[in-house]
């Protein structure tokens, strides 16, 4: 078996090959059409209908080129997806710093767009333990871009840019130590003041009860009940659940105080029930998953099968025979100020009223130009994602707009993966139009790729 330098230099080798496949074939796109992505999974939700695009394959820029157990560094190609990342670097006792919740979320999507997980309170978002990414730009060029290099305003720029500047090719990320299991606390909340404040103290002093704490997230069940769950690594476990098969994750946390699970479980707990959404298949009835194949139980299935309703409208026709009200999607993810957090739950269950919440805290430990978060401060992530009957009159994007306009009273900010409604001129304040259009013309005088409003907003 070839030694893991030998390995590396002809992945390396592959990663060339490529690169320069992908620079071509980007080259060979005619002018008038724009270049689109085209990737085996996604976890955008952003329905693009129409509009003249080609697409770009990335078939071959989805492998782990390297880990490297002594600098705590892997090489990965763009398309890679976590799960295939973390099956690399977990037998060297490691696991990048943050975890996105879903196995199929790639390395460049996550950077250039939406990644948080339950480290986020200490590690920040997925970007920032990236050391270098190298891009295919805009105008057709392949950089380099690091925070000390000549490129470093594509670097600072290329987070929440959703592949408007360029598609990220290869990234070097740091890596962290772990051990073989977590150990999980679920703490039990009726006041979600209450609940914010114990949040925001075990954050600020990352230790709970006098122990180091790994991992912090929460659900909000209703009005009454919620839980903050703490995570630590464990060398040692007593016994490990399982929730892969016919038991599911977001129950046992109502259930349970304390439970174990291998490093590997913990950081898909949510993947099998995409959260608590795989219920809308009725995978969560126990015949129903009895017969079903875990690998079927995945969150890349369900997606297929979402994008598969919204294409043939299968759900609407059922919903006019049923003579029910029209559903608008209400898929997002926002962050909110933790001292502002209470105040966006109360908004959220009078006007809008789906539940389960999920519950995440992050603090960035820097300034990035297009993801205005404000530095040092901890702020809650909420992920909410299903359907709400439209009240009479009303025409979809009712509730994704009062939420647009409630987080940003509460002096949050929203993830651009999902449906946007924001007027240009809004959407250009918040999301700050001054620092994206000098790196937009630097790597795309051209144009050829949409500009962040027309992706994330107009869904072209």
């Amino acid at each position: 078996m070839p030694e893991r330098s030998e390995r590396s230099s002809g992945q390396m080798v592959a990663h060339r090959r490529a690169v320069e496949q992908i620079k071509e074939s980007y080259a060979a796109i005619p002018g008038d059409a724009a270049p689109r992505l085209a990737k085996a999974t996604t976890n955008l939700f952003r329905f693009r209908d129409g509009g003249k695009a080609a697409k770009l394959s990335a078939k071959d820029l989805d492998q782990v080129i390297e880990v490297d157990p002594v600098t705590r560094t892997a090489e990965v190609q763009g398309m890679t997806t976590y799960e295939h990342l973390v099956d690399a670097t977990l037998p060297y006792g490691l696991m990048p710093y943050v975890v996105p919740q879903l196995k199929t979320i790639t390395l460049g999507g996550a950077v250039t767009g939406l990644g948080i997980e339950s480290t986020s309170f200490r590690d920040g978002l997925p970007h920032e333990s990236v050391e270098e990414l190298e891009i295919l730009t805009g105008d057709g060029r392949i950089v380099v871009a690091r925070e000390d290099n000549e490129h470093s305003d594509l670097f600072r720029a290329f987070p929440n840019s959703y592949g408007t500047l360029g598609y990220a090719l290869r990234l070097r990320i740091k890596l962290k130590p772990v051990s073989p299991y977590v150990r999980l606390t679920h703490l039990p909340f009726s006041d979600a003041d209450k609940c914010m404040l114990a949040m925001q103290e075990i954050c600020e002093a990352k230790e709970y009860d006098g122990e180091r704490v790994d991992f912090v997230d929460g659900v909000f069940f209703r009005p009454g009940e919620l839980y903050l769950t703490l995570g630590q690594f464990s060398d040692r476990a007593p016994y490990v659940s399982d929730y892969t098969g016919m038991r599911i994750y977001y129950q046992s946390i109502q259930s349970r105080t304390r439970d174990w699970l291998t490093v590997r479980d913990y950081l898909w707990r949510w993947d099998t029930d995409w959260f608590w959404c795989s219920r809308a298949f009725g995978v969560q009835q126990p015949l129903v998953r009895s017969v079903t194949p875990r690998r079927w139980l995945r969150s890349d299935v369900y997606r297929k099968l979402v994008g598969l309703d919204r294409r043939y409208g299968v759900t609407a026709r059922l919903d006019r025979w049923r003579n029910q009200p029209v559903q608008e999607s209400v898929i997002q993810d926002v962050e909110v100020p933790v001292d502002r957090a209470a105040e966006f739950l109360d908004f959220f269950h009078s006007k809008v009223g789906m539940t389960p919440v999920w519950m995440c805290p992050l603090k960035s430990g820097d300034d990035w130009p297009l993801y205005p978060l404000e530095q040092g401060r901890l702020y809650v992530n909420f992920g909410f994602w299903g359907t709400v009957p439209l009240p009479k009159g009303q025409f979809d994007g009712y509730y994704n707009r009062l939420i647009e306009h409630a987080v940003h009273e509460l002096d949050g900010h929203k993830s651009l993966y999902s449906t946007s409604f924001y007027p240009r001129d809004e959407f250009w304040r918040l999301y700050n139009g001054d620092a994206y259009w000098p790196v937009k013309r630097a790597y795309d005088p051209g144009g050829r790729l949409l500009d962040l409003y027309e992706k994330c907003v107009r869904g072209r």
